[in-house]
C-alpha cells in the first residue's frame, strides 16, 4: 500500500499533489510562529529541504547534492551578489570557504543554514564601506593623459587582496567610468552650437559633471539594487535558491509568491491592476500614461505625471516605493481580481498628496497577442504574422489563447488572398506546449508535432492538437527566428523544418532550450490567490524534433543564415556551464510536405544576395571585430581611448543606420483591425501599434525575407503552370 501511495506521489499526474502536501508537511507548523529573524530563517531552511527532496526526486537529471555540488553554489552564490568581484575581499571569501562543502548537507537539513545569512550580513557591510570610498575618490579630478589600461570584465579577474587593493581596483573602475562620461560629454560639446551653455563650459567642468554622474550612478545602483525594502529576506532567499535550482539547470526556477504571480501574469497576457503605465523619473515611479476604461481612468483622480509614494494591498500598512525599481514597484500594486488597492498620490498638478483607494481590474497585455499585417510587395499580396509569444491563460477556460488568435489572424490574412506567410517568431521565449502543437496542425495533416523523454528514459511523441484534420494554410511560408527564439518557438520551427512545411529564416541557430518545465504550487493559497511559499518551475522532460534530434543546446539551424548584431552576445543556452547536454532518440514516422517550389534553388538564390548585401557584409564584419575583441582592455588615457571610440562608433552607426530601411516597404492594415488599433480610445494602444507597424516597414530582415517569399511564390506559379500546360496538351492528345 505505501508503495502504491509513492509511486502515485511520484506520478507525473500528482506531483503538484505531491509538492502541495510536502510544503504543508514541512511548513505547517511554522506558518504561526512569530517574524524574529530566527524563525524567518528556521522557515526557510524547512522550505530549502523540501525543495531539495523535491529536486532529487523528480527533476530530470538532478546532479548529486553533495560536496562538490556545494563548491559549485559557494562560488555562484557570491558571484551572483558580486559577479565584478569589487565589493568582497579575498580575506571574506577565506572567512566564508568553512561553509564550501557544508551547503549540502544545509539543503538536507543535516546542517544549520548559515552560509547564505554570513554572506549576506559581509555583503551588506562591505557596501556599506563602500559608499565614503567612492565618493572620496570621485571628490578629486582624474589624470586622462597617463598611459594606463583598464580590464572592465574578466574571468580572470581576482577578489582584492586588502584593503588597499580595493581601493586601487575601485579608484582604476571609477575613472574608466568617469572617462566613458567625460567622452560623452566632450562629443556633445564638439557638436554643441556656440550659443549653447554646453559649448562654454570648460573641459575641466565637464569633467567634473562626469564625476558627479558616475557617484549619482553608483548611488542609485546600490541604493535600489540592495535597498533593504526590496533586497529583504525574501528576495535574498530566492537569491540563493535559484543558485541551487539553476546549478541543476537553468531554467528550474524558485519563485516566491509575488514572482509566481506575475510569472502566471507573463503566460496569461494579462493581469488585475490599476490600469497605468508607470516610469521612473528622478528615483520615484510616475505615471506614465493611463490606460482607457482601466480603474485609475474610471477613477478621475489619477492623471500623467502624478508620483506614487506609497502603495499598500486593502488595510495592509502602506509601503514606501522610495528607491523600488518599476519592476518590484508594479509587483506590489498589482493583486488579485477585485481586490483593493491603496495609494498615496502626490498631484503633478499642484504637488498635494491624496491618498486613493482602487479595486485592481483586469488589464490585457495586447503588446504580446498575435498581430498580422499585408506586406505588398511586387504587386504580391504577403502575410505577417507576428507572435511574441505563445501565451495561454491557464486559469480561465475563456482566457487568451495564441493559438486561438493565431487561427483568427490566419483567416483574416486567407481572406485578404495572400499569396505567401510569414511567421515571425524572433525574440519569441516559448510559452504553451498545447498551443505551439495546435498550431503546428494548422499548417500539415495530422501528425506527429514534438517529442518527449522523461527521467526514466520513457519517450512519447505528442500530435498536433488541431481539432480537424484541415489545414488552415497549405501556401508558401517562411519562419523568421533569431538567437532568443526559445523552447516553443524552437518546437514550432523544428516541426515545420522537419515536415519540409517551410523555410526558417534568421540567426545561425535559435536559443537552444530543449528542455520541460511543470509548475509545482508550494503551500496553500494566501489573500492573492497565490501560494503560500511561492512556487518551482521544475525542469522534469526534455524536448525532441520528430527527425529524434533535441533542440537542446544545438537549437534549430536557420536554412538561410541572415547576419545580426546579436550573433556576437554569448547568451544562448550552450554558453550556460550548467546547461543539460544535447541528445537524441529515434525519430517519429510522419509524411514529408512536398512544397510547390525548390528549396535548394530558394536558399542559393538568398545565399548569393546576402553575400553581396552591404548591410549583411558590414554587420559580419561588426561580430568578427567583436568576437577578437571581446576581453580586450580599455585605455585610460583619453586621446587613445577617444580614438577607438570613434573607430567603434562609426561602425555600429553605419549597422544601424543599415538595418533600418531608408524606402519603407509597403504595409497595409487590413479593415477589420482599424477598430481596435486605430480607432482606439487608448492612445497608449493606438500609439504602440502604430510604433509596431513602423518598425516592421524599415525591417531589413523582413525586406530580404519578404524577397525570399517572392521567390518562393514565383517559382510556385512557374511550377503551376507547366503543370496547367501538361493538363491541356493531354487533352488535345
Amino acid at each position: 500500500m505505501i508503495l502504491k501511495i509513492y509511486n502515485f506521489m511520484m506520478s507525473k499526474k500528482a506531483l503538484p499533489v505531491f509538492a502541495l502536501v510536502l510544503m504543508g508537511g514541512i511548513l505547517g507548523a511554522l506558518s504561526c510562529r512569530g517574524s524574529n529573524e530566527n524563525d524567518t530563517l528556521t522557515r526557510q531552511q524547512q522550505l530549502l529541504v523540501g525543495l531539495g527532496m523535491i529536486i532529487e526526486q523528480r527533476h530530470y537529471s538532478p546532479k548529486p547534492i553533495d560536496d562538490k555540488f556545494s563548491e559549485q553554489i559557494f562560488d555562484k552564490f557570491l558571484g551572483s551578489l558580486d559577479g565584478e568581484k569589487n565589493i568582497f575581499l579575498k580575506s571574506d571569501i577565506e572567512n566564508l570557504s568553512v561553509y564550501k562543502d557544508k551547503i549540502d548537507d544545509e539543503i538536507h537539513g543535516r546542517a544549520a543554514m548559515k552560509f547564505y545569512p554570513t554572506a549576506i550580513s559581509i555583503f551588506q557591510q562591505r557596501i556599506a564601506d563602500l559608499k565614503p570610498l567612492y565618493h572620496d575618490i570621485l571628490s578629486k579630478p582624474f589624470d586622462f593623459n597617463k598611459d594606463q589600461t583598464y580590464q572592465p570584465v574578466s574571468d580572470s579577474l581576482d577578489y582584492p587582496a586588502d584593503q588597499t587593493a580595493d581601493k586601487q581596483a575601485w579608484y582604476d573602475r571609477l575613472k574608466y567610468r568617469t572617462l566613458v562620461a567625460y567622452n560623452d560629454l566632450l562629443s556633445q560639446k564638439a557638436k554643441a552650437k556656440p550659443t549653447d551653455s554646453l559649448a562654454k563650459k570648460s573641459d575641466a567642468t565637464l569633467e567634473k559633471e562626469a564625476r558627479e554622474t558616475v557617484k549619482s550612478y553608483y548611488d542609485r545602483y546600490f541604493d535600489k539594487r540592495f535597498n533593504p525594502a526590496t533586497f529583504n529576506a525574501t528576495q535574498q532567499f530566492s537569491l540563493f535558491v535559484n543558485t541551487i535550482t539553476h546549478e541543476m539547470d537553468p531554467h528550474s526556477d524558485y519563485m516566491p509568491p509575488l514572482d509566481q504571480r506575475e510569472f502566471n501574469e507573463e503566460m496569461s497576457n494579462r493581469f488585475y491592476g490599476i490600469g497605468a503605465q508607470l516610469m521612473e523619473k528622478n528615483g520615484q515611479i510616475s505615471i506614465e500614461s493611463v490606460i482607457a476604461g482601466g480603474a485609475a481612468w474610471k477613477s478621475k483622480k489619477i492623471n500623467v505625471g502624478d508620483i506614487i509614494l506609497k502603495v499598500a494591498t486593502g488595510e495592509a500598512p502602506l509601503v514606501d516605493l522610495s528607491g523600488y525599481e518599476i519592476t518590484e514597484a508594479v509587483k506590489l500594486i498589482r493583486g488579485a481580481k477585485g481586490s483593493t488597492v491603496r495609494l498615496q498620490i502626490k498631484k503633478a498638478s499642484d504637488g498635494t498628496i491624496e491618498t486613493l483607494s482602487l479595486i485592481r481590474e483586469e488589464v490585457k497585455l495586447d503588446q504580446a497577442a498575435a498581430k498580422s499585417l499585408i506586406i505588398n510587395h511586387n504587386n504580391q499580396k504577403i502575410g505577417y504574422l507576428s507572435l511574441p509569444q505563445f501565451y495561454a491563460d491557464f486559469q480561465d477556460d475563456k482566457g487568451a489563447r495564441s493559438a486561438v488568435d493565431v487561427a483568427k489572424e490566419l483567416k483574416k490574412l486567407k481572406a485578404a488572398g495572400i499569396k505567401g506567410l510569414i511567421i515571425d517568431l524572433r525574440t519569441n521565449p516559448g510559452g504553451s506546449l498545447a498551443d505551439v502543437n495546435k498550431m503546428i496542425g494548422y499548417f500539415v495533416k495530422s501528425g506527429p508535432a514534438v517529442q518527449v523523454k522523461n527521467r526514466s528514459d520513457q519517450s512519447q511523441q505528442l500530435m498536433d492538437n488541431n481539432d480537424s484534420d484541415g489545414v488552415m494554410y497549405d501556401g508558401p511560408m517562411i519562419v523568421m527566428v533569431n538567437e532568443f527564439s526559445a523552447s516553443a518557438s524552437e518546437i514550432f520551427a523544428a516541426a515545420m523544418q522537419d515536415y519540409h512545411r517551410a523555410i526558417i529564416v534568421g540567426s545561425t541557430s535559435t536559443y537552444g532550450k530543449g528542455t520541460v518545465q511543470t509548475q509545482l504550487p508550494l503551500g496553500k493559497p494566501n489573500a492573492n490567490g497565490m501560494p503560500e511559499f511561492g512556487g518551482l518551475k521544475l525542469t522534469v522532460e526534455k524536448f525532441y524534433r520528430i527527425n529524434g534530434g533535441s533542440t537542446q543546446l544545438k537549437g534549430v539551424s536557420s536554412d538561410i543564415v541572415l547576419p545580426d548584431l546579436l550573433e556576437s552576445v554569448k547568451a544562448r543556452e550552450k554558453d550556460n556551464p550548467s546547461a543539460l547536454p544535447w541528445d537524441k532518440i529515434n525519430p517519429a514516422t510522419y509524411t514529408i510536405w512536398h512544397p510547390a517550389y525548390n528549396t535548394d534553388s530558394v536558399i542559393a538564390r538568398a545565399n548569393q544576395r546576402i553575400s553581396q548585401d552591404p548591410v549583411f557584409k558590414a554587420i559580419t564584419h561588426t561580430n568578427t571585430w567583436m568576437d577578437a575583441n571581446e576581453n580586450r582592455p580599455v585605455s585610460l588615457n583619453l586621446k587613445t581611448y577617444k580614438a577607438d571610440q570613434d573607430k567603434i562608433r562609426k561602425m555600429f552607426d553605419k549597422d544601424d543606420k543599415g538595418v533600418k530601411l531608408k524606402d519603407p516597404l509597403s504595409i497595409t492594415i487590413m479593415p477589420v483591425d482599424y477598430k481596435q488599433f486605430v480607432e482606439n480610445p487608448d492612445k497608449t494602444k493606438v500609439d504602440f501599434y502604430k510604433k509596431w507597424k513602423t518598425d516592421v516597414s524599415k525591417d531589413v530582415y523582413l525586406k530580404e525575407t519578404t524577397q525570399i517569399m517572392e521567390d518562393m511564390i514565383s517559382q510556385q506559379n512557374t511550377l503551376r503552370l507547366l503543370i496547367s500546360a501538361k493538363s491541356i496538351n493531354k487533352c488535345k492528345s
